[in-house]
């Protein structure tokens, strides 16, 4: 296929950087592909590209322990200290102010910096050991508790960002500005996907019943970013047509819109051979998916054909659209699917105040269902190559935001020690990894930066952070930066 280089944009020229150019772009490459209708070539570990379509052909680096990822993120920040982070201790400091020597300077948010005293809240929920290692774990989560020996838990996460929207964009693209790629674009653009009629990379965000506001989410967090705009995530939607726009207008039945997609289809392709711009590939890509995913998608939404005891087990509100509960059922199917990367957002975990009135119903939303997904992984034969991640963008403090009673407070932003989990495909289960100081304050012992959390994630599926770039603005970008990280190698199985 020649490509007239005369007629490439300024634009495009640039966009493609020099050493795409080298090879007349990434769209002239890409839309070979598609004209094979197989995707790329065939993937390093030997999958026939009936089972993997798209992705880079050097990927994986090594062999993955999971197929796919399921990432659980609770948006708003969960507290550590009311639900992993036992601090019994803390009972004889109520009320007393955080000692200087604990905070160290630490810069606050401007909700507490103006505070004339930090008087310690202890936490007013019960916490007893579970399974087999005795892993402290609070009463609000009694489903989960039953799990402990499956997952492992990491007690010593930190960042630098101390406000929601940059620490959900640091956590989700590697980055707290704008603009990078999301985790699962990552996977996408490098792993493809197993199921051609079902994007690589689906999004939910599940209704909550906690604290009615809610930090905003921008689509930046399952954006592409940098990436082609065919990696970037798909979102469904709880109520209507679970994406925008699939059903097809009044007037206009399959037949007819196939017909328009093949026109448009043959300008887009002219323009890319005339171009050899990405995006243009892209878009005549994400067309046909559309077209594909009109059938794929209601199948996939409709769960009247599980059976009454799986719904029991992901508790009442499975069969309302939107509950996290639906949420985790759909991801299992997704799951089951080939779908490579599924991220459900369940919000409303900032509690700034009336804690004790708003966590309780934030934990009733996810604890079933997170229990209950993991069982039915494991009963399908799908938790060894499963990778599933439950966390938030930072932690909560210890001492409380505004007025302090023996029955509520609330807790400000803490970006230095907060908890995740992560369960199934190379997780050593019942590892509890990571300590903090009495205060739930400072992390003490083995600290786990956000980008050692990617990084191991990538590893988990196959991949080596470290050589898994891109080309972008003079820079080989990376989902993990320039700058050092690690595996957290103690948790891996």
């Amino acid at each position: 296929m020649s490509i007239d280089l005369t007629n490439l944009t300024r634009r495009s020229f640039f966009g493609q950087s020099a050493d795409r150019l080298a090879a007349v772009g990434l769209g002239a490459a890409a839309l070979a592909a598609l004209d094979q209708q197989t995707g790329y070539a065939a993937p390093a570990d030997g999958a026939t590209l009936a089972q993997r379509s798209g992705g880079l052909p050097a990927l994986p680096h090594h062999e993955p322990k999971a197929k796919r990822a399921i990432y659980l993120f609770m948006s708003g920040a969960p507290s550590q200290i009311d639900m992993w982070d036992h601090k019994p201790q803390m009972g004889e400091w109520f009320d007393k102010d955080l000692p200087d020597s604990i905070r160290q300077g630490q810069r606050l948010t401007t909700m507490t910096s103006g505070q004339a005293r930090f008087p310690i809240a202890p936490s007013i929920y019960k916490f007893a050991p579970q399974g087999a290692a005795g892993t402290m774990v609070s009463e609000l989560l009694p489903h989960t508790a039953t799990k402990v020996d499956e997952i492992a838990l990491v007690k010593s996460m930190y960042t630098e960002a101390i406000n929601h929207d940059p620490a959900i964009t640091y956590i989700c693209t590697g980055n707290q500005l704008p603009g990078k790629a999301s985790l699962g674009s990552w996977l996408s653009y490098g792993l493809g996907t197993e199921n051609e009629n079902l994007p690589a990379f689906l999004v939910m965000t599940a209704s909550w019943t906690g604290r009615k506001e809610a930090q905003a989410l921008y689509n930046r967090l399952w954006g592409s970013g940098f990436l082609p705009s065919k990696y970037q995530g798909v979102a469904l939607r709880s109520s209507g047509d679970p994406v925008l726009y699939l059903s097809n207008p009044d007037g206009l039945d399959a037949k007819v819109r196939r017909r328009m997609l093949d026109s448009l289809s043959r300008l887009n392709r002219q323009t890319a051979q005339t171009v050899g711009d990405p995006e243009t590939v892209a878009r005549i890509a994400q067309y046909e998916m559309a077209f594909r995913m009109q059938t794929s998608v209601p199948d996939l939404t409709d769960i009247s054909d599980e059976p009454q005891y799986i719904l029991d087990m992901y508790g009442p509100d499975v069969t309302k659209p939107g509950t996290f509960a639906n949420c985790c059922l759909l991801s299992r199917r997704m799951a089951e699917r080939g779908v490579r990367f599924t991220q459900i957002f369940h919000r409303g975990w900032d509690q700034h105040a009336n804690l004790p009135g708003d966590l309780p119903n934030q934990c009733r939303d996810v604890d079933q269902p997170c229990a209950a997904l993991l069982t039915d992984l494991r009963q399908r034969g799908m938790f060894d190559d499963t990778l599933v991640v439950w966390g938030g963008e930072f932690g909560r403090t210890i001492y409380c935001q505004g007025k302090l009673t023996k029955e509520t407070y609330g807790r400000d932003h803490h970006p230095k020690c907060f908890s995740i989990w992560l369960a199934g495909a190379g997780i050593q289960g019942g590892a509890v990894h990571g300590e903090t100081d009495d205060f739930s304050y400072n992390v003490t012992k083995d600290p786990v930066h956000i980008r050692d959390l990617n990084a191991t994630i990538l590893h988990l599926m196959g991949i080596d952070h470290s050589r898994f770039t891109y080309p972008f603005q003079g820079l080989d970008q990376k989902l993990t930066g320039v700058e050092e990280c690690s595996l957290i190698s103690p948790i891996l199985a």
